[in-house]
């Protein structure tokens, strides 16, 4: 990780000139996108990425060319606060139960799609082996900020960008005074975050003196409350999450002819002989936290059986070098604020421990405004508890469970939603959700979407047609590059640079990541 991560996103970028196997379509070369490689990356460039179109497969940073795929494939994002369960869903939710409490599901393997089938993501991993840097890890070390100033100086804008690189390091000081009051370093174990579904002690039975009205399902919250309450002092690591459960129970204290919340059925109480324990962690995979580590090999074990039987991959296709490369390795900078989330912001890994095995990993990215799934395996031996759309409402519900704490933090990006392929529409499914407009970077609600993309595959969703984007690039000068380990605006470097110009490919590069990412991440030129 370069010296200046903390601070600074570095990239290279690639362009996008030629095709790709889409794995929706079968065309052998219609999967167009630009790409590039992040050597590191903040977690609010990444927002600000993704909310431009952009999405990554391990350090791989991709944005399809809309208007010429293929298969266009479209950022769709869940409210997550104001997301309503389907009749499927809860199905779902009570199948799980069911199954926890009692043991006796019938083992049908469910006809619901995963949560993603991520063959965009598997062909982006393939992309991205073509793609990789080769530049060296000293190159991409910036020197000190002052060295910095002193280029930056050449330019003619120099009051301006002196002003914004004293304003960079302050930021980066206080970032420092945050990890110094307790957040954990890079490298360091994170915390392990544990919902745990355990057999609750035995109760006293009914109080006599209460009103004989009370009903039997606010007894059981009561309890629940208590149990999560007493778990907030006993639980290593899990405080957090459960002070998050009791928050959550205590705001479903609804009026009783009220459907059921997808709280009610995720952390219900559980008879005392429940047959089966589900435990969820949510632990650190970039970087890699203790539990992540003492965990990998049976992680990658669940991976490996799920790309042979599910997407049918041959025995030695799902590597270890493949797995890390794609689920584990991350670009995003572990951050933590304030104000944020107690992990902290950047990659995790969420896994489903059944009886004391892990049986499916939910990979997410935690950013500054949303939850962002990346891909998910399970055992293939419990297919019949549709796991794929389990893991999304329970990673709805841990976006819920975030806001708490981080309030700006309130949305579930699902990827991409793909019309032209119907096996990729259940996306559209998790409501209200809003697609991402192409062309102006602007959310529409996917019920306004879906009408015109029944008429033709690519579509501009914002209707005000004298709307531009707005992020658009408007001085390409005050583009920020790394160039022989020193930060400049492209102004200073296009005078210092020899041989053909690459005006054009910078230019490309900065309206694809917007004015803004453009004037904080560094373009790596050589």
């Amino acid at each position: 990780m370069a010296a200046a991560g903390s601070s600074h996103s570095i990239v290279e970028y690639f362009g996008g000139e030629s095709g790709y196997h889409c794995g929706y379509c079968k065309n052998e070369t219609g999967n167009l996108s630009h790409g590039m490689w992040a050597h590191s990356m903040t977690v609010q460039d990444y927002q600000d990425l993704i909310d431009r179109g952009w999405r990554r497969s391990g350090k791989y940073v991709y944005k399809p060319i809309m208007n010429q795929t293929c298969c266009p494939q479209y950022t769709i994002r869940c409210q997550a606060l104001h997301f309503q369960t389907s009749k499927s869903h809860k199905k779902v939710l009570k199948k799980m139960l069911k199954f926890i409490s009692q043991g006796d599901v019938v083992k049908v393997a469910s006809e619901e799609e995963p949560m993603d089938s991520h063959i965009e993501d598997a062909v982006a991993c393939d992309f991205a082996y073509k793609s990789e840097s080769r530049v060296s890890q000293s190159e991409l070390t910036p020197l000190n900020v002052d060295h910095t100033e002193r280029v930056e100086n050449e330019d003619k804008d120099t009051g301006e960008i002196k002003e914004e690189v004293n304003a960079q390091q302050v930021e980066s000081g206080s970032l420092q005074i945050c990890a110094d009051k307790g957040a954990p370093a890079p490298g360091e174990p994170s915390q392990s975050a544990k919902i745990v579904h355990a057999p609750p002690k035995p109760g006293k039975g009914a109080d006599l003196s209460k009103p004989p009205c009370r009903k039997a399902k606010d007894i059981r919250k009561e309890r629940k409350l208590q149990k999560l309450q007493n778990q907030m002092c006993t639980l290593e690591g899990s405080q957090h999450q459960a002070g998050d459960q009791v928050l959550l129970l205590q705001n479903s204290k609804s009026k009783s002819n009220q459907p059921k919340t997808m709280e009610d059925f995720i952390f219900a109480s559980l008879p005392d002989d429940a047959r089966h324990k589900l435990e969820v962690r949510v632990v650190r995979s970039s970087p890699p936290s203790s539990q992540f580590k003492a965990t990998f090999q049976e992680s990658y074990q669940v991976y490996k059986r799920y790309q042979m039987v599910i997407h049918k991959d041959p025995p030695d296709k799902p590597t270890i070098n493949q797995f890390t490369r794609f689920l584990c390795d991350s670009p995003l900078e572990a951050e933590n604020a304030p104000n944020g989330p107690e992990c902290g912001y950047g990659s995790f890994h969420q896994q489903y421990w059944l009886d004391g095995k892990i049986i499916a990993v939910g990979v997410i990215d935690i950013l500054p405004y949303c939850v962002s799934s990346v891909y998910l395996y399970y055992d293939p031996d419990y297919s019949f508890l549709s796991l794929g759309v389990y893991s999304a409402l329970r990673e709805i519900a841990f976006t819920r469970q975030l806001h708490e704490k981080a309030p700006d933090l309130c949305f579930y990006y699902m990827g991409f939603y793909i019309h032209s392929c119907p096996k990729m529409r259940y996306k559209g499914q998790y409501r209200p959700s809003d697609l991402l407009c192409p062309e102006t970077y602007v959310w529409t609600p996917i019920e306004q979407c879906l009408p015109l993309l029944e008429h033709s595959k690519y579509c501009r969703f914002n209707q005000d047609m004298k709307a531009v984007d707005e992020g658009r690039i408007k001085e390409l000068g005050r583009v920020k590059v790394l160039h022989k380990r020193t930060m400049m605006p492209y102004s200073v470097y296009k005078k210092r640079r020899k041989g053909p110009s690459d005006e054009a490919s910078v230019q490309q590069y900065a309206s694809l990541v917007g004015q803004s990412c453009s004037e904080r991440m560094l373009l790596f030129r050589s």
